[in-house]
C-alpha cells in the first residue's frame, strides 16, 4: 500500500492527544471536516489514541463523511484515506467498509487509477489476513489497470507484490516469471531500489531452489543497483545476509564468515537493527560451527538468543534453538541438544512456521532414537499435506503452464531394515522405469509410423488428383484438335471447293459484276485464312501440357495468399514439359511449395511471394521468394517443416538451399534432376 503524506500540526496534534476521544467526537460533531483534504488529514492524526478510541474515531469518521455532501471525486478521497489510516491502524471493519465504499465510486466513475488503487488497498489487506488468494486477485487487478495507465512504476510493484506471494506459497517458477515482467517495468522509470528487490528475491529463490551459482549471479546483480541507491546503508547490511547465507549453502563456509563479518564491521546494526544483527551473529556462528567450535560460537548463540527473545522475534527464536541443538549435537551433549530441538519445535508448531518445525522434526529424529518412527511419522504426513497445500495454491495462481518443481522428501528408512529390500526397491524402480521408457518408446513408434502411412495416403490422394487433372487437361487438348481438324479438313476444304468452282464460272455481265466477283473470291480466300489460323493455334498452342500440375500449383496459391494475405507471382519456363516430368518429383515439389507457404503464412508476414519453375540442363529448379521478416539462416534451423523440405529434396537427388536474413526476406532454391526418382512414395 502507497504511504501518504500527512501534515502536522502541533495544535491539531495536541488537542487530540489532551483531550482524547470524547472531545474528538464533539469536533467533528461541529464541523471540523469539510470539503478539505487538508482537514481530513489532520482529523486522522489519532495515533495517540488507544486502539479502542482508534475504532471509535475512524467509524465516527466514515460516518461524517457519509453525511455530508460531497463529489464523488472528492468522497473517494476521502474514503481511501480512511480506508488506508484504518489499514495501518489494524482496524479491519472500517477498512472493509471504507475501502468497498471507495471502489464502488471508482467504478461509478470509470476512474482507472482509483480502481487500481482500491485493489491495492485491498491486496495489502488480503496479504496481511494471509488470504493469499484473494490479494493475488487484487494486486492483478491493480496491475492491470495501472498497465492501461501506462504507469510502470506501480504496474512493476504490483507484479513484485504478486511475485513475492508465489514465492512465499513455494511457486518459484511462477514467482520468476513475474519477477522478470516487473523488472521489465522497473527498467522503464530508472527505479534502482526497486530493481535491487527484485533481483535480490530472484537470488533468494534460487537459494531455495538450491541453484546457488544462479543464486550469487542474481545476488550480485541487486548489489549493482543497489551501489545507485541513495540511503543504502540500511539495506545492504541485509544484501550481505543473503550472500553468507548462499554461500553457507554451497558450504563455503568461510566465505560466508567474511561477508557476515563485512556487515558487522561496517554497520552499527547492535544500534540500528538488532533484529538484523541477531540474525547476523546468529548465523556467523552456525557457519562456523560446521568449521570448527571456538569460544565465540556459544557466545554469539547466546547473545542472539536474548535479543530475539527481547524483541519476541518467535521465528527467529526458533532458529537460534535449532542452531543451538546442532551445536549440543556436535559435542555430544545429546540430551542438551533434544531440549533446545523440542523447544524449536514447540514455537514452530505455535506460531504455524511450518519450516522451520519440519526442520525441528528432522533433528530429532537422528537425535532421540526412541522416538524416532513417531518423529519421522509426524514429519511425513506434515510434508504431504504441505506439498497438497501448494498443489492447490499452484491450481489457483496458475496463468501460464509452467513445469511444477517437486522436491518430496523421503522418510528415512530404519536402519534394522535388511539391505536386501533397499536393493530389491531399487531393481523394481529400474524395472518399471524400464517397462513406462519402453512403452513411451512404442507409443512414440505407433504414432510415427500411423503419421507416415498417413502421410503416404496423402500423396497417393494428390497423385490420383494430379492424374485426374493431366486426363482433365488432355481431354481439352483432344477436344481442341478435333475441332482444328473439323475445321481445317471439312469446312476450309468445302471453302476452298466453292472458291475454286466460283472462279471457273464465266460469268457475263458488265465489267462492275466482274470486278464484284473478283472481291467475293478474294474474300472467301481471306475467310480459308484465317479458319486455317485458328486451325493451327488450336492444334500447336496447347502441346505443351503440364497445365494440371500448374493449374494445382496456382489453385495452391490462391488460397494460401488469402489466407496470408499476400500476393503472387508463378512463372515457369517455355522449356519445361511437365508431361515428361516424373509425378514423384511433381508430388514433392507440391508437398515443398505447401509447406513453404504454410511457413509464410505463419511466420513471414509477407506481402509478395514469388515461385518461379525453370529448366537448367537436365535440372529443374524451383525458387520461392518472399519479402517477409526473414531470419538468420546461418543459425541450426530446428523446424519440422523446413526438415521435411530437406528430407524431400535429398530423396530426390536433389539439393535444398535456403537464404534469410533479419527483415530481408526469405528465398528457397530447390534443384532436382530430371530423372526417374529411387523415391519410392
Amino acid at each position: 500500500m502507497k504511504s501518504i503524506p500527512t501534515p502536522y500540526t502541533f495544535l491539531t496534534l495536541l488537542l487530540i492527544i489532551l483531550s482524547g476521544c470524547s472531545h474528538y467526537s464533539d469536533t467533528l460533531e461541529k464541523g471540523a471536516i469539510k470539503d478539505s483534504l487538508d482537514d481530513f488529514k489532520k482529523a486522522l492524526e489519532i495515533d495517540s489514541l488507544s486502539d479502542q478510541e482508534q475504532g471509535e474515531a475512524l467509524a465516527l469518521l466514515y460516518d461524517r463523511i457519509s453525511n455530508q455532501s460531497v463529489a464523488d471525486s472528492s468522497r473517494y478521497d476521502f474514503l481511501s484515506l480512511l480506508a488506508y489510516k484504518a489499514f495501518n491502524l489494524e482496524q479491519q471493519e472500517v477498512f472493509r467498509t471504507a475501502n468497498r465504499e471507495a471502489a464502488a465510486i471508482a467504478q461509478r466513475l470509470k476512474d482507472t487509477s482509483r480502481m487500481a488503487d482500491a485493489h491495492w488497498n485491498y491486496g495489502a489487506y488480503f496479504l496481511q489476513e494471509q488470504v493469499y488468494d484473494s490479494a493475488y486477485y487484487h494486486y492483478r487487478q491493480a496491475s492491470e489497470l495501472f498497465e492501461l495507465k501506462e504507469n510502470w512504476y506501480y504496474t512493476g510493484k504490483m507484479l513484485y507484490n504478486m511475485a513475492f506471494i508465489r514465492s512465499r506459497l513455494r511457486d518459484y517458477t511462477g514467482s520468476e516469471i513475474l519477477l522478470v515482467r516487473a523488472i521489465s517495468e522497473f527498467k522503464k522509470v530508472g527505479r534502482k531500489k526497486q530493481l535491487y528487490e527484485s533481483y535480490n528475491l530472484l537470488g533468494i529463490i534460487y537459494k531455495e531452489l538450491e541453484e546457488y551459482e544462479r543464486a550469487h549471479y542474481y545476488n550480485n546483480k541487486a548489489l549493482d543497483y543497489l551501489e545507485n541507491v541513495t540511503n543504502e546503508t540500511s539495506i545492504y547490511p541485509g544484501y550481505l545476509n543473503n550472500a553468507g547465507l548462499i554461500s553457507h549453502k554451497q558450504e563455503d563456509y568461510r566465505k560466508a564468515i567474511e561477508q557476515y563479518d563485512k556487515a558487522l564491521s561496517q554497520y552499527d546494526l547492535q544500534q540500528t537493527n538488532k533484529n538484523l544483527y541477531a540474525r547476523i551473529i546468529d548465523n556467523r556462528a552456525y557457519s562456523q560451527l560446521q568449521l570448527d567450535i571456538n569460544s565465540e560460537v556459544l557466545t554469539d548463540f547466546k547473545q542472539a538468543l536474548r535479543i530475539r527473545d527481547s524483541l519476541e522475534n518467535e521465528s527467529g527464536m526458533v532458529m537460534s534453538n535449532l542452531h543451538f541443538s546442532e551445536y549440543y549435537a556436535k559435542i555430544k551433549d545429546t540430551n542438551q541438544a533434544i531440549d533446545y530441538a523440542n523447544q524449536a519445535s514447540k514455537i514452530a508448531k505455535d506460531i504455524g512456521n511450518n519450516r522451520d518445525y519440519l526442520m525441528s522434526l528432522r533433528l530429532l529424529a537422528t537425535l532421540d532414537k526412541e522416538n524416532a518412527n513417531s518423529y519421522l511419522e509426524t514429519y511425513t504426513t506434515l510434508s504431504d499435506s504441505l506439498l497438497r497445500a501448494e498443489r492447490q495454491w499452484r491450481n489457483k495462481f496458475a496463468r501460464i503452464d509452467f513445469e511444477t518443481d517437486e522436491y518430496i522428501q523421503e522418510t528415512k528408512r530404519l536402519e534394522q531394515q535388511n539391505t536386501w529390500i533397499l536393493w530389491l526397491s531399487a531393481g523394481l524402480l529400474l524395472i518399471l522405469s524400464l517397462a513406462y521408457f519402453l512403452t513411451r518408446q512404442y507409443a512414440k513408434n505407433k504414432q510415427l509410423l500411423f503419421e507416415s502411412e498417413q502421410q503416404k495416403a496423402n500423396e497417393q490422394i494428390y497423385l490420383l488428383a494430379l492424374r485426374q487433372q493431366s486426363k482433365m487437361e488432355e481431354g481439352r487438348i483432344q477436344e481442341r484438335r478435333r475441332i482444328s481438324e473439323d475445321l481445317h479438313d471439312g469446312i476450309l476444304g468445302k471453302l476452298f471447293g466453292t472458291r475454286l468452282n466460283l472462279g471457273f464460272l464465266n460469268l457475263r455481265g458488265d465489267a462492275e459484276t466482274k470486278a464484284l466477283q473478283k472481291k467475293y473470291l478474294d474474300e472467301l480466300q481471306t475467310i480459308e485464312k484465317e479458319i486455317r489460323a485458328i486451325s493451327h493455334a488450336l492444334k500447336y498452342d496447347m502441346s505443351d501440357s503440364g497445365m494440371g500440375f500448374h493449374t494445382l500449383i496456382e489453385n495452391l496459391l490462391d488460397s494460401r495468399g488469402a489466407i496470408g494475405k499476400f500476393e503472387y507471382e508463378l512463372t515457369r519456363n517455355d522449356h519445361l514439359n511437365w508431361e515428361q516430368v516424373d509425378e514423384k518429383i511433381k508430388v514433392n515439389l507440391y508437398r515443398i511449395i505447401q509447406e513453404a507457404l504454410q511457413n509464410i503464412v505463419k511466420y513471414a508476414q509477407a506481402t509478395k511471394v514469388s515461385i518461379n519453375f525453370r529448366k537448367e540442363s537436365n535440372t529443374l529448379r524451383l525458387t520461392i521468394t518472399d519479402n517477409g521478416v526473414g531470419f538468420n539462416s546461418n543459425k541450426s534451423t530446428r523446424g519440422i517443416g523446413l526438415k521435411n523440405m530437406r528430407s524431400r529434396t535429398e530423396k530426390l537427388l536433389g539439393t535444398f538451399d535456403i537464404h534469410s536474413t533479419p527483415q530481408t526476406g526469405t528465398q528457397i532454391v530447390v534443384d532436382i534432376p530430371l530423372k526417374t526418382s529411387p523415391y519410392e512414395a
